[in-house]
């Protein structure tokens, strides 16, 4: 029974995964939308470039070890200045990239991170500490807060308050509204302050999921899911390194709400999905 269980469970990924198709020039689908994201393939971390218009930002910066490879990636996609960098909170898989991005010779105008952190102080967090060392400008946010992106604009959901004892539930969570869609960023929440959220009324329906914590069996509820409805949702994860990830609960939970899912350890450079009317393509991006 377990075997055939598992058979089912690799059926119904596979089902999934092979919606998505094989981009030949990572860069054209990127020239032909206005509204894009490219989830980069940096292992079991986080780093997504957002496409608006002619503005690009970054969403986390990856770990330390994948900064040369995100960095590549970043080049490849003609970035040579970040309107803004996100740092969602202060694991290293996610801020672990900062320090050598911002040592780089692509700039960033700004940096921003959640007010809400465990660090001992506003000094000790590690965005804060790099941004003022290369004498960036930095900016803390707090939910209700707005930032305007030409007709794009980021909408700070949470956190609503700091956890003590889970970072992860003080991640920056953000909904992209676009002309032609929106892209709801999850950071590592997990089932608390996607809790506190869902009990705020502000999970957003979304065109594109950013799937929480990896992928993880600690967030992404079917609550949440059943709110957000998204057509697509993406895994930024690698299984080799956290063999629990995609946790088979929440692909089951994605597959019952009809989202498609694409997992960023299928494409060498990551998962592009871009925005037009209302709708979202996705394609795995692979070198040629």
């Amino acid at each position: 029974m377990r075997e055939r269980h598992w058979s089912n469970f690799l059926f119904i990924l596979v089902a999934m995964l092979m919606i998505v198709f094989l981009n030949p020039n990572p860069t054209t689908v990127a020239q032909e939308s206005r509204f894009g994201a490219l989830f980069i393939n940096v292992g079991k971390a986080d780093a997504i470039l957002l496409m608006l218009d002619d503005e690009r930002y970054l969403v986390d910066t990856g770990s330390k070890d994948s900064y040369t490879h995100m960095e590549s990636v970043l080049k490849l996609y003609g970035v040579t200045n970040l309107d803004g960098v996100f740092i969602t909170h202060t694991d290293k898989d996610h801020v672990g990239g900062l320090k050598e991005l911002l040592k780089s010779d692509i700039g960033v105008e700004v940096v921003y991170a959640p007010r809400f952190h465990n660090e001992k102080s506003d000094e000790k967090h590690d965005a804060y500490k790099q941004a003022n060392k290369r004498d960036v400008p930095f900016e803390w946010l707090d939910a209700g807060m707005t930032i305007q992106s030409g007709e794009c604009v980021f909408e700070v959901l949470g956190p609503l308050e700091r956890d003590a004892e889970t970072d992860n539930n003080n991640s920056l969570v953000m909904n992209l509204k676009t002309p032609d869609g929106n892209i709801l960023l999850a950071g590592d929440m997990e089932i608390e302050e996607e809790t506190q959220l869902l009990m705020a009324g502000l999970v957003p329906q979304a065109t594109v999921l950013k799937v929480a914590h990896h992928g993880g069996d600690d967030s992404t509820s079917a609550a949440f899911v059943a709110a957000v409805k998204p057509q697509w949702a993406v895994i930024s994860t690698s299984t080799a390194e956290r063999e629990e990830t995609p946790a088979e609960n929440v692909l089951v939970t994605l597959w019952h709400a009809k989202a498609g899912v694409a997992v960023t350890q299928d494409a060498q450079i990551g998962i592009l999905v871009t925005l037009k009317d209302g709708n979202a393509e996705v394609q795995m991006i692979n070198p040629k």
